[in-house]
C-alpha cells in the first residue's frame, strides 16, 4: 500500500528538471526582497534580508546547491541561465555580508596575490567552486559567459548591485523562457534613461556599459547605435534616426538599495 501511494510522487518528481527546485527557491527570495518603484529601477531591501537569518541561510544553501551542478553538461540556454543566476546570487551574498555599504565598490577584492587597495569592488575575489574550479565574479562574467555565449545580452542578465546596472531580475532566469526574457531585459534597459538618452542637437548619452564592453556591441559607435535601435521603443527609435555617434556615457554606482544608509 505504501509503495502504491509513492508511485505518483516518484513519477511527478521524475518530470522535474534539475535546478527547477533551486530556481523556485531563488524566486522566493527575490520576490520577498526586491521591489520596482515608479522609476523602473529594481531595488533590494538589503537591511530586511540581512536581519532574517533564515533567508540569509537560504541564499547560502541555494549557492551551495548550485555549486554541485555541472554547467559543462547543460544545453546552451540552461547553462546561460545557470551562470546568470549564480552570478546574481553571489553578488547578493557579497553585498549582504558587508552591508551596510553605499556602493558595491566599497567592497574590495581579496585573495592570494591580490592587494585590496588596488581592486575597487569584489569582482576578483574567488567565491565558489564549480566543477573543481574556484571562481570569482569576473571569472563567471568575463572568463565564462562573454566568451562562451558571445551574446551582448549577458550584460542585461547579470547584475552588479548598482543603480546604473540593468535591473536585477525579480525571478530566476530559466532556459525555457530565456530568449524572451533576455529581450525584455534589453528593451527595459535600452529604453530607460540609464541605457540611452538622445540630448539636444542629436547628442547621444549612453550607459558606460556600452563603452566598457564596446566589443560586445559591434565594436564602435555605429555598432552600439545599431544595438540600441534593435531594442528601442518607437519614441527612442525615432530620436535615434539621425544619431551617428555617442557623445557621452554615464553610470551610477550607488547601491540598488530600497533604503540607502545615511552618509557619515
Amino acid at each position: 500500500m505504501i509503495l502504491r501511494r509513492s508511485l505518483p510522487l516518484l513519477a511527478t518528481a521524475a518530470l522535474i528538471r534539475p535546478g527547477q527546485a533551486a530556481e523556485a527557491g531563488l524566486d522566493a527570495l527575490l520576490g520577498r526582497y526586491t521591489t520596482t518603484p515608479s522609476d523602473h529601477i529594481t531595488r533590494v531591501d538589503y537591511a530586511r534580508w540581512k536581519a532574517n537569518a533564515a533567508d540569509m541561510a537560504a541564499l547560502d544553501a541555494w549557492i551551495a546547491e548550485a555549486a554541485t551542478r555541472r554547467p559543462s553538461a547543460m544545453p546552451r540556454h540552461e547553462a546561460f541561465a545557470f551562470w546568470a543566476n549564480l552570478y546574481n546570487a553571489l553578488t547578493l551574498k557579497v553585498v549582504l555580508e558587508r552591508y551596510p555599504v553605499r556602493s558595491i565598490k566599497e567592497i574590495r577584492s581579496t585573495g592570494v596575490g591580490l592587494d585590496p587597495r588596488q581592486f575597487s569592488g569584489p569582482w576578483r575575489t574567488r567565491l565558489v567552486t564549480i566543477e573543481g574550479q574556484r571562481m570569482s565574479l569576473d571569472d563567471i562574467e568575463h572568463g565564462t559567459m562573454r566568451p562562451t555565449f558571445r551574446d551582448p545580452r549577458v550584460h542585461y542578465a547579470v547584475n552588479c548591485a548598482s543603480i546604473g546596472c540593468p535591473n536585477l531580475p525579480v525571478r530566476a532566469w530559466r532556459a525555457a523562457s530565456l530568449e524572451a526574457d533576455l529581450d525584455a531585459a534589453a528593451r527595459a534597459f535600452v529604453n530607460h534613461s540609464r541605457g540611452a538618452t538622445v540630448l539636444l542637437g542629436d547628442a547621444l548619452r549612453v550607459s558606460s556599459i556600452y563603452k566598457w564592453f564596446r566589443e560586445d556591441f559591434g565594436g564602435d559607435d555605429a555598432g552600439v547605435i545599431a544595438h540600441l535601435r534593435r531594442y528601442a521603443a518607437p519614441s527612442l527609435a525615432s530620436a535615434l534616426r539621425n544619431v551617428t555617434r555617442v557623445a557621452e556615457d554615464a553610470y551610477d554606482w550607488a547601491l540598488n538599495d530600497t533604503s540607502p544608509p545615511a552618509r557619515a
